[in-house]
């Protein structure tokens, strides 16, 4: 075997072995050092040499990546996240009909789909929906990531919030997690705008908690500026103080009159 393509399967092994014991400042490092030994294998993106290891070469790049992937999860880097996964992704485009299929394949573009989501980046989410073949949208964890952006575009946010229980693979917590926080923000700010006060039934049940303490310790985190007193939620400290400015209504409509005076003359 190629003396450089042993050297990084060794140090994949490691690798691997630190995110076993959980590591991940260990991993961080040997990630590093795994990637600068990438570049210099010819088979891969962006060059695809044909190479007499090539497709060795190929797959182990792949599952290095992979790996990255759910180590940036792990270590709950969104940042990471996207620069793996868009590393990644020619190994599962450009090189697929080289390689044989990953069975992480599908989780990862649904965890990507699911970052998409949660940053509320919807055109974005479409477009990489757009490029998936029809079997992978069967798969459940495309289907999942699907059925929550449904959901959180029809408003149904308890369905989003369950979907928590039924993740396809247990990656998915933490950005599920993060969606639940997205659905919440949503909701305390609509319900800032609607209402002057809700009681603590009521705000805990829009919320979709199931205790007023962690009502409380949202509310103490994200909005303290709201004020809880004689049980209930109190808005109006979150509301614009800035008056509303009076139209003047009579003056546009003397300017509108005066331009159609002026065109009919023109005319």
């Amino acid at each position: 075997m190629d003396p450089k393509l042993t050297e990084v399967s060794q140090l994949f092994e490691r690798f691997k072995a630190a995110i076993t014991r959980k590591d991940y400042d260990s991993c961080t490092e040997l990630l590093s050092h795994l990637k600068v030994l990438l570049t210099s294998f010819r088979s891969l993106p962006p060059l695809f040499e044909n190479t007499p290891n090539s497709i060795h070469e190929l797959t182990l790049a792949r599952d290095i990546y992979e790996h990255a992937v759910l180590l940036s999860v792990k270590i709950e880097d969104q940042d990471a996240f996207e620069r793996d996964f868009f590393q990644l992704k020619p190994y599962y485009t450009d090189a697929g009909s080289r390689l044989p299929p990953s069975p992480n394949e599908y989780m990862i573009l649904g965890l990507n789909l699911l970052r998409l989501l949660v940053q509320n980046r919807i055109a974005e989410f479409h477009t990489e929906l757009e490029l998936l073949s029809s079997t992978a949208l069967e798969n459940p964890c495309i289907k999942h990531a699907v059925e929550l952006e449904q959901s959180f575009m029809e408003g149904a946010y308890n369905r989003v919030l369950s979907a928590k229980q039924n993740v396809p693979n247990e990656t998915y917590g933490y950005f599920m997690d993060l969606l639940a926080k997205t659905v919440r923000d949503e909701i305390a700010g609509c319900s800032e705008k609607a209402y002057d006060y809700l009681s603590l039934k009521d705000a805990r049940q829009m919320l979709l908690y199931t205790s007023d303490k962690e009502l409380l310790q949202y509310i103490e985190e994200e909005h303290p500026e709201w004020e809880t007193k004689n049980g209930s939620v109190f808005f109006q400290k979150a509301k614009e103080s800035v008056p509303c400015k009076e139209i003047p209504s009579l003056q546009l409509i003397n300017q509108t009159l005066s331009y159609a005076r002026e065109l009919e003359r023109i005319v």
